[in-house]
């Protein structure tokens, strides 16, 4: 017999509703920052992206056939989840021709990184990152010709960015060109998909640059100026005090430069405040990267859906987002050296000062507050 007591209907209903309380609060916070879904389809499509390039890079019938210091996989996700990032188009087939552009361009980064370190392996042990400097100003320069332009430089970068941190050499030149096509197809397919329900917000907001002005230079080239002298001066930096991980540096100094002295200082404020905020929540969850790494996987997507929403107007939150998914998952892939993953943060603040301080002091641009 049991003596337990029964719990009325009204109480089991009440406890019910308790329990989906915070599912509640999720779904009106989803609604207020996007109320028509479309960045969470953005959100999803580039991990659905990353998702297929990594996994077509590790068939065992692709990745045999392909010697690489690199996984395969990572290298073709990382093309595609980018590419795919930086997309802004609203019809299909103008996406899938940008996305195709935007993975060759990756690509061509890497290559370029390849090609350039050769003659520079030996002249010290940051020379190659010299390259880089290219690649951050031509994040700023391209902007000029709009959101492909924007995302093409952005794709540059991230190419050489990648080379350098795996030190690809001639070796891995068909390793980078079949990445490339396994990115293009990752990248694709679930644009196609997603069909007209998305709104190019993020590609936008990422392509926005000053208002076009009456003289000889544009604002993007100094705009790179900007980047690509902060980035140098980084490179010095890493000469003379030896910088732990100096391309995090680098790249939240091309990354911050905004189309306005004032935006840049925005965009600095909002990085900071979004890297302290990411990244102790990324530390807290190592542990979980070596006992549940499915877990810290999921974690990751769900970070990367939550950056894809924010990006357009909370670039803070987009940064927390995405410090904590760079954090959670270099532990997943085996990296949980404390030191070495705060280096990472603090010299991303570094990076983030000096590149407001180069869009302060290098032809500082006066724009409209669009700029920002």
């Amino acid at each position: 017999m049991n003596d337990s007591p029964q719990r009325s209907p009204h109480q089991t209903g009440r406890s019910f509703r308790s329990m989906l309380r915070p599912v509640a609060v999720v779904d009106r916070w989803l609604t207020r920052v996007d109320p028509g879904t479309h960045r969470r389809i953005k959100g999803l499509r580039l991990v659905t992206a990353y998702g297929i390039a990594a996994a077509l890079g590790t068939l065992q019938d692709i990745a045999h056939s392909v010697p690489s210091s690199i996984s395969l996989g990572y290298l073709a996700g990382s093309f595609a989840l980018w590419a795919s990032v930086s997309e802004g188009r609203t019809k299909r087939a103008e996406s899938s021709r940008d996305l195709m552009l935007l993975c060759f361009a990756a690509a061509l980064g890497a290559v370029l990184f390849v090609v350039l370190s050769g003659p520079l392996q030996h002249a010290g042990p940051v020379k190659p990152e010299l390259i880089l400097v290219t690649g951050a100003f031509l994040v700023g320069y391209l902007k000029r010709f709009g959101i492909l332009g924007a995302g093409m430089g952005s794709q540059i970068y991230i190419g050489e960015l990648l080379a350098y941190g795996a030190h690809l050499t001639t070796a891995d030149l068909r390793a980078i060109g079949i990445a490339a096509l396994i990115a293009t197809l990752a990248s694709i397919v679930p644009r196609m998909l997603s069909g007209p329900a998305e709104r190019p917000v993020i590609a936008a907001a990422l392509a926005a640059g000053p208002e076009p002005t009456a003289g000889r230079w544009s604002p993007e080239f100094f705009m790179g100026l900007q980047a690509g002298i902060g980035a140098l001066v980084i490179v010095l930096l890493n000469g003379l005090i030896g910088l732990e991980e100096s391309a995090w540096a680098i790249t939240a100094c091309t990354y911050v430069v905004a189309g306005s002295a004032t935006g840049t200082m925005q965009r600095v404020r909002r990085r900071i405040i979004g890297t302290l905020i990411g990244v102790p929540i990324g530390l807290a969850c190592l542990p979980l990267a070596e006992h549940a790494p499915l877990l810290i996987w999921a974690a990751a997507a769900l970070a990367m859906i939550i950056y894809a929403m924010a990006l357009p107007e909370r670039y803070d939150i987009a940064c927390g987002a995405f410090a904590f998914t760079l954090i959670v998952t270099l532990a997943a892939s085996g990296m949980h050296s404390i030191p070495v993953l705060a280096a990472r943060a603090w010299e991303t603040l570094l990076g983030g000062t000096l590149g407001l301080a180069a869009a302060m002091l290098i032809f500082p641009i006066r724009s409209s507050e669009r700029s920002k």
